[in-house]
């Protein structure tokens, strides 16, 4: 009954709680046995009783403690007692034996580790208290005393998000509505106020607001001092000043006592640096509380932040964060400060690191405190160790200079080893601990978090030469912070310390984006792309360094190199111009670095290595301008210019200077032994030995030197052996020695056995010179100076290899040994003409392509060694035979230049006549003349070169002169032919022509006739119209020729022939039968594109397949080849309605961009737009190209006036019918007036042109036909006479007769036609035949479409169409043949045959069948047979002719 009564006690009054009690009691003691079990559980109840009445706390405490006498092995009265003591604050000797007796029983009770918590921390044992609290809350997770407690003891110890994370925990159960931890609203409150207090000291501005959210929940937050202190402070660190402002001067109005005020006041004004201030309010508040510690810190901190004097006073800054660290050993910010004083101030980097370690360990989020501690442990470890190194030195010297004192020298060395380790190991220790910081920060570390670990750990592994860890630590530190140009230099280290040169540039790139102002990224990015080879881009980034800093040093000194190794490239590929400059450069930079570091050693060597690399280069080239700083030792930097001798000196000074400073270096022994054996090579060419030969003294015992200092580098066994073994020294045994030793140093040392080998060779011992140019071969096979060897080995012996070894030595690359010998093999075989049909000619110079190989290398070899006569004779030589006739000159001329002063008449001779040929060849006629006057005049060359140029010069008397003189040197029948065809050429100049016939034939009698003289006497018949003399000429050539030589020739002359004779067909057909024989010949191929248009137009898409066949084979005939390509598509009437990807006018477009200077391009240009706007018109569209008839005669003009090359006939042709094809398109578009006046213009400058005067009278006469009135009889006469006038012209009888049709004077236009036919055929115009036939049949057809009764007109239609299709096959001829049938008899089945085969077989133009068409139509129409009109309407629709459609439906509408 007790027990169930006692269930809701809470729910009972007074009295029965007080009755429930007696009986607990009176049962208690009546239970028959005690103890017991039943005993034990009705305690518990009776316990559990009281502790639900708040007010029966001393009847608690009494039965706890009976209970626990009773039974002292029970835990659950202590644990009772013990929450007793916790809620009701009680922490006295009893309370915490009862903590301890509970925590006897069970070590993992909640309030008992509560208990002994609080009470810690009531002792200030806060990191105790912290441990037993969150024990014990693992236990006892209900207790808002243990939350409230634990919360209170973390923000002692500034563990500010651990505070409120406790606060919130102690609020969410004081939340609960039935809890029994509900102690009212006060207890509320204060964990409210704890929880603001710790978000408020935090200082981050999030938390700041949420502490202002959470003072809301305060009834009487207003008018709590205290918390509207920390109200301001918020304000604060939100950025509301204004806010905080006014707290604090309200607070000092209303508590003018309260330290929380003033310092409210104090962070406000440091806040806004009013620092003096802020130093009286912070002074006030400690006046009033002596014991905060937050005052002294923030004190102190004015201090450091006032001036320099305020931080150095000890006195002010550390006195007060000693203070604020005695009152506050958790604070672990006034430990960083006072690790900043002792670093910054005091120097005293021990002490520092210790404050910065004590300020980590509190507070293990301090970035700066943690950094701070690893940088000076860092600092330190290395410190010691360096000195302990040198303890060690310093001590050992002094111990090897006592030498008498052994005991003392053996302590002293031994003390200085033992103070270097004890210290080393000291400095271990720091790294060690520095390292076991990072490792536990970034261990704990999530992503993204603690940078300045993952930075310093990626450091120490750098420096630990663990490059990849430091890689990955480094990128760590990057994931925390992107925007930190440090951590991406810092990676970029680490990259370019394992070799990642690529990545490392990267790194230090957006290192540099991300702080632009940084020299030292820009540094090492110009650094790494220096060492990537990508000199040109270095050296833009150095000289952005030079212009932010211009005595940064490092940049000054890799802008040096880098233009050292751009001079060295450019030596490589023979560009030496471009090296002068370069090493110029260098040395402007190398001396202006030498400037602010003249103990550099590294700069004066590189001063020495600018000066001697350009030993190799043409003295008269090297003209470098260098700082008088050099050259003197005052102050002037005024340049001076310095020839090759003067600059090597230089350098051998530079290299001097260097020793002084590094005396013991081989390097540079070995490079001014190099420099001195330059300088003797450059006396020994100017001729100066005496000199020479002190210098290779010098270079010797340099070399030696350097030997004897580092005897295990091949390249300086290898220098000796060169200078040993150099004329002037000539110390073979040496030189073989050193050689032997060098390879022996270093087993794949291709130089020492090519050098070697070279010695063999000079001491004439062929075999092992041999062997050792092999080894050398089998060690390095790209190696180019042993091949260069070899071939020296294969032309001494007179092996046919030499040639294909040189070659192959220009191959590899390029040197002036192999570059010449190649170029003498390629003469020398040029020269033999009696193996140009060998296998051994067609490889070594044919499939080879030796000619340009050797001009190439060649020309490099000329522009380094530009004293050698022979090689420019070669050059010339190989320039002349590829036809570089300006180069050939230059090359010759410089021959000349330097054997002008030779004693050998010989060479001189040769020289003056290789450069007359080259001048004449150049077109430099007169300087030519003086040339060949200058020899004797006794050779037969001599001779005909100056006839030529008298030739050429346009004198031809003395030309004429000059081969009579030559005719009795001449030597052999081939020579007198060729005299004597020159003289008949001469001859026909001066329109002598008998005389040319008479000279040529004396050539043909010869007993060995040249091809030459039977091709000009060919020629000579054909250029005066003489079929027998040209056949009878070409009959004998042919005679004389074989198939495979002079094929293109043979052909033109020909098919030439055949045209003569008017065998149009003939001619095409001679042409393509040699294309078929010869379908590499791209010639043929041209010849047949551009005549076939002409001869054959009926095969013009053939002729466009040649053309481009022939730019196929040859694009350097591409610009021929459009322009022919297109001509024969205007020929064959392919327009851009009919293709618009493949037609006349956008080959000709392209033939005029590549061509612009051609006029015949832009003549045939004019055509087809005139074509194209006539195509338009058929079409009924309007045109599209109009108006530019004026701008096409005016490109024609000019660019026939530009080019003096083309035959003054020609252009005159072509200018005249670009006259004639403008104004007829002018004419065509209806612009008369236009038309006039360009004939008019025409006539203005060409007053003697009956041609154009023509032209004007047809322009003029069309004006007046336009009027349709009848022309009176004196304006038919002044037509005819101007027609008369220009006889020979085929269209102008054509428009004289379309005058008379006009007219009605259908006998007159008969008689026009007829005349037009006969001068047509008296030019052999196959052209001008079919259209005079054409007209002349459509004339008669008019007439019998009128209905005229004459049977005249019907036979001359048949008649001129019959002979027209004789000519050639005419879809024309055929048309009118089925229109005169169709007048005659409309209706006849022989009309319709007519026309169907003019509609329906294939070769006939769309224009034709669409005529056909239509009188097809009215044909069948008439006949009512609808079936075939069907058909022949299906094939309109196909053809796209709408005039037959637009028919066939009025026929069909009419019905």
């Amino acid at each position: 009954m007790i027990q169930l009564l006692a269930n809701g006690a809470g729910a009972h009054d007074n009295e029965t709680q007080q009755l429930l009690i007696s009986a607990f009691e009176n049962a208690l003691r009546s239970m028959d046995k005690i103890p017991s079990d039943d005993h034990q559980k009705l305690y518990k109840d009776f316990i559990n009783f009281l502790s639900e009445l708040p007010y029966e706390e001393v009847k608690l405490k009494r039965a706890c403690e009976n209970m626990a006498d009773l039974y002292p092995a029970a835990a659950f009265p202590l644990h009772v007692l013990s929450m007793h003591f916790i809620q009701s604050e009680s922490f006295s000797e009893e309370a915490v034996q009862c903590y301890s007796r509970l925590l006897g029983m069970d070590s993992e009770s909640g309030s008992g580790l509560i208990g002994l918590g609080i009470k810690a921390l009531k002792d200030k044992k806060y990191e105790e208290a912290s441990q037993n609290l969150i024990q014990g809350l693992k236990h006892a997770s209900s207790c808002v005393t243990g939350w409230y407690n634990l919360a209170l003891a973390q923000l002692k110890m500034h563990k500010y998000e651990k505070s409120n994370s406790s606060c919130k925990q102690a609020l969410k159960l004081l939340s609960a509505p039935k809890s029994i931890s509900d102690y009212g609203t006060q207890q509320k409150n204060e964990v409210l106020r704890l929880s603001v207090e710790a978000l408020v000291k935090a200082g981050r501005s999030d938390w700041s607001k949420e502490a202002i959210s959470t003072l809301e929940q305060f009834s009487d937050a207003s008018n709590d001092p205290a918390l509207l202190a920390l109200k301001g402070q918020a304000y604060l660190h939100t950025g509301l000043v204004d806010q905080a402002s006014q707290i604090a001067s309200d607070l000092a109005v209303s508590h003018p006592d309260l330290a929380e005020a003033y310092a409210l006041s104090g962070l406000f004004h440091y806040s806004q640096k009013n620092y003096a201030q802020a130093e009286k309010n912070f002074q006030r508040a400690i006046e009033r509380k002596a014991d905060v510690a937050e005052y002294y810190y923030y004190l102190g901190l004015v201090y450091w932040f006032m001036s320099e004097e305020t931080r150095k006073d000890k006195a002010k800054t550390l006195t007060h964060f000693i203070k604020a660290a005695k009152l506050d050993a958790y604070m672990g910010k006034a430990f960083c400060y006072l690790g900043h004083f002792y670093r910054d101030v005091a120097e005293d980097k021990g002490r520092a690191r210790g404050c910065y370690r004590k300020a980590f360990e509190l507070d293990e989020s301090d970035g700066d405190a943690g950094a701070a501690v690893v940088d000076l442990s860092m600092e330190l470890g290395d410190t010691s160790s360096q000195k302990a190194r040198r303890v060690e030195a310093k001590a050992t010297r002094l111990g090897q200079q006592q030498a008498a004192a052994r005991g003392k020298q053996a302590t002293g060395t031994l003390g200085g080893r033992a103070g270097r380790r004890e210290e080393g190991r000291q400095g271990g220790r720091r790294q060690d601990t520095a390292l076991t910081i990072l490792k536990k920060v970034t261990n704990r570390a999530s992503a993204g978090t603690a940078k300045w670990a993952w930075l310093r750990q990626g450091l120490y592994y750098l420096r630990m030469n663990q490059h990849t860890q430091a890689v990955a630590d480094l990128q760590a530190a990057i994931r925390a912070d992107p925007q930190d140009p440090n951590c991406w230099e810092s990676l970029g280290e680490a990259y370019l310390s394992r070799g990642g040169y690529t990545t490392a540039l990267k790194s230090f790139t957006k290192a540099s984006e991300l702080n632009p102002q940084s020299i030292y990224s820009m540094y090492k990015i110009a650094a790494i792309k220096q060492m990537l080879g990508k000199y040109k881009e270095a050296v833009a980034d150095y000289q952005l360094i030079v212009q932010m800093s211009e005595d940064y040093v490092p940049a000054l000194k890799g802008l040096g190199e880098c233009y050292l190794m751009l001079a060295r490239s450019a030596l490589n590929n023979y560009l030496d111009g471009r090296a002068v400059d370069c090493v110029e450069q260098a040395l402007e930079f190398f001396t202006r670095a030498i400037q602010h570091r003249a103990d550099a050693s590294c700069l004066w060597k590189l001063l020495g290595d600018a000066c001697t690399t350009l030993q190799c280069v043409s003295p008269s080239k090297v003209n470098v301008r260098v700082s008088g700083l050099l050259l003197s030792h005052n102050e002037s930097s005024q340049k001076q210019a310095l020839n090759q001798t003067a600059l090597l000196a230089l350098g051998g000074r530079c290299y001097g200077r260097a020793l002084q400073l590094m005396p013991v270096s081989a390097n540079l022994w070995c490079d001014i032994g190099i420099n001195y054996y330059r300088q003797a090579q450059n006396f020994a060419a100017k001729g100066h030995g005496g000199d020479a030969k002190e210098l290779l003294e010098k270079s010797l015992q340099c070399l030696k030197k350097s030997v004897m200092l580092d005897s295990g580098s091949h390249l300086y066994w290898n220098a000796l052996g060169v200078v040993a073994s150099c004329k002037g020294i000539e110390n073979y045994a040496l030189a073989q020695h050193a050689f032997i030793k060098s390879f022996e140093v270093e087993q794949n040392n291709v130089v020492a056995w090519t050098n070697l080998g070279a010695l063999y060779l000079k001491n004439e011992n062929v075999e092992l010179a041999h062997e050792a140019f092999k080894v050398a071969q089998s060690l390095e096979p790209s190696y180019v100076m042993c091949w260069i060897g070899q071939a020296l080995i294969a032309e001494a012996v007179g092996s046919y290899e030499a040639m294909d070894l040189f070659r192959h030595t220009t191959e590899l690359s390029m040197h002036t040994e192999g570059a010449k010998g190649y170029a003498h093999w390629v003469c020398a075989t040029l020269q033999d003409k009696t193996n140009r049909n060998s296998e051994l000619y067609c490889y070594n110079i044919v499939q080879m392509n030796a000619v340009p190989a050797a001009q190439v290398v060649l020309s490099k070899y000329t522009e380094r060694i530009q004293s050698d006569a022979a090689a420019f004779t070669m050059l010339g030589y190989l320039n002349e035979y590829l036809s570089l006739k300006g180069l050939a000159k230059d090359a010759y001329q410089r021959t000349l230049v330097l054997v002008k002063n030779a004693e050998d008449h010989e060479k001189l001779n040769s020289a003056l006549r290789n450069s007359a040929r080259s001048l004449c060849a150049a077109g430099q006629y007169e300087k030519a003349i003086q040339a060949y006057m200058s020899t004797p005049r006794t050779e037969f060359d001599d001779l005909t070169g100056l006839a030529l140029a008298y030739f050429k010069k346009g004198l031809l008397k003395e030309s004429t002169k000059a081969y009579e003189k030559a005719l009795p040197v001449a030597a052999s029948d081939e020579e007198k032919a060729h005299v004597l065809t020159a003289l008949a050429l001469i001859e026909y100049k001066q329109n002598k022509i008998d005389s040319a016939k008479t000279l040529l034939f004396k050539c043909s009698m010869l007993k060995e006739p040249k091809i030459e003289s039977l091709q000009a006497l060919c020629a000579l018949g054909l250029a005066k119209g003489d079929a027998t003399l040209s056949s009878a000429a070409l009959n004998e050539l042919l005679k004389h020729v074989t198939i495979e030589d002079h094929t293109y020739e043979r052909c033109l002359l020909t098919s030439a022939v055949f045209a003569l004779q008017g065998k149009n067909m003939a001619a095409q057909r001679q042409i393509a039968k040699a294309v078929h024989s010869n379908p590499g010949n791209t010639g043929l191929w041209t010849l047949l594109s551009k005549l076939v248009p002409h001869f054959t137009p009926r095969c013009a898409n053939g002729g466009a397949v040649a053309g481009t066949v022939a730019q196929t084979l040859n694009l350097n005939r591409a610009k021929q080849s459009l322009l022919y390509i297109g001509m024969n598509q205007l020929a064959a009437g392919r327009h851009l309605a009919e293709d618009e990807n493949n037609n006349a006018l956008k080959t000709i477009q392209r033939a005029a961009h590549l061509c612009p200077d051609n006029p015949a391009t832009w003549a045939a240009l004019m055509a087809a737009c005139h074509t194209e706007n006539t195509v338009s018109c058929l079409n009924r569209s309007k045109p599209r190209r109009i108006a530019l008839e004026k701008s096409f005669v005016s490109m024609v003009s000019a660019q026939a006036e530009r080019n003096k090359k083309l035959p003054s006939s020609y252009t005159e042709s072509l200018e005249k019918w670009s006259l004639w094809q403008a104004v007829t398109g002018l004419r065509q578009a209806g612009n008369a007036s236009e038309a006039e006046a360009l004939c008019t213009k025409a006539l203005s400058s060409h007053p003697d042109q009956p041609m154009t005067f023509l032209l004007l009278r047809q322009v003029q006469c069309e004006q007046l036909l336009h009027t349709h009135k009848q022309l009176p009889r004196t304006v038919l006469d002044e037509l005819k006479k101007a027609v008369v006038s220009n006889f020979t012209s085929v269209t102008a009888w054509h428009w004289l007769a379309e005058v008379y049709k006009s007219q009605g004077l259908m006998v007159a236009a008969e008689m026009c036609y007829r005349q037009s036919l006969q001068v047509a055929s008296q030019q052999s115009s196959v052209n001008g035949k079919l259209s005079s036939l054409l007209q002349l049949a459509l004339l008669a057809l008019t007439l019998c479409t009128a209905k005229i009764a004459d049977p005249h007109w019907s036979s001359l239609v048949q008649e001129a169409t019959n002979e027209a299709l004789k000519i050639s096959f005419s879809s024309v001829a055929l048309l009118l043949q089925a229109l005169l049938q169709f007048s005659v008899k409309m209706g006849a089945r022989e009309t319709r045959r007519l026309l169907e085969r003019v509609v329906y077989q294939p070769g006939h133009a769309e224009t034709v069948r669409s005529v056909a068409r239509w009188y097809l139509l009215q044909h069948l129409h008439a006949k009512n047979d609808v079936e075939l009109i069907d058909v022949l309407f299906e094939n309109a629709k196909a053809s796209g002719d709408v005039r037959v459609e637009e028919l066939y439906e009025q026929l069909s509408s009419s019905q």
